[in-house]
């Protein structure tokens, strides 16, 4: 009984742990530091235990759902053996998982305000609107060509250190042609299509598909298309602000 009613707790004590340390710096200063109360006590403690149970329920959630689900369709693709078709999926997952990532949808919305208050775009509702949506599009196009490079990388054998080194030459060209007002929103977009979304259902799509290939590492080939997720939207981005420039 005690055994069962300690693994039924388990992720909740794993989550609790995670939150541990952001949760110790805080309190070092703001009590220690600062020496300041806290404000609204009784709502941090409440977001706090609704952090516990969400995060707790969310890697649950991974375990029993995202993870088998891509793993199980990259086998599926696998014994196929049909490539055009895994690669459209690959493209597909990429676009349809980036462009959902509530990150994504919160930086495409700062930036748009911080474009039309810097004079890059005309400052009104409709020209935020659009200039956040062909960021959000841009990104989650460039994670979806990430995710079927990545794929492709992992069909073919390319060694993927000579694919990152060659991705970021590229960044760092087109980062001196670039408008300097799209370069700290270009790199920050790398950052923000691998998240809750994502990553989970990448992961494990790379994973499955190089356990089902034959002469593919898991360890070695399986990881790697989040790297490609994070390279892309960079350079992508970059393009965009050209094209925004240019017009």
């Amino acid at each position: 009984m005690k055994k069962t009613l300690l693994t039924a707790l388990r992720p909740l004590l794993d989550a609790t742990r995670d939150l541990a340390p952001i949760v110790a710096v805080i309190l070092f200063f703001q009590v220690l530091v600062l020496q300041q109360p806290f404000p609204n006590v009784t709502d941090t403690i409440s977001g706090l235990i609704l952090i516990i149970f969400g995060l707790a329920l969310f890697v649950r959630g991974l375990d029993m759902a995202l993870f088998p689900w891509g793993e199980g369709l990259a086998h599926a693709f696998a014994r196929k053996g049909n490539i055009f078709w895994l690669l459209v999926f690959a493209f597909l997952l990429g676009f349809g998982t980036t462009i959902a990532e509530p990150a994504l949808i919160a930086i495409a919305s700062k930036a748009s305000q911080i474009a039309a208050e810097g004079g890059m775009i005309e400052n009104n509702l409709e020209a935020m609107q659009q200039y956040a949506s062909g960021l959000r599009y841009t990104v989650a196009f460039s994670v979806g060509c990430a995710i079927l490079l990545g794929v492709l990388r992992i069909i073919l054998g390319w060694p993927l250190h000579w694919c990152i080194m060659t991705g970021y030459v590229l960044v760092i060209a087109m980062t001196a042609i670039a408008p300097k007002e799209i370069i700290g929103i270009a790199y920050d977009s790398g950052g923000v299509t691998t998240s809750t979304i994502t990553v989970p259902l990448v992961t494990a799509l790379g994973v499955g598909l190089a356990a089902s290939l034959s002469g593919r590492n898991p360890m070695l080939d399986g990881f790697g298309l989040i790297a490609f997720a994070s390279l892309l939207p960079v350079l992508f981005v970059m393009m965009y602000g050209i094209w925004i420039v240019s017009l």
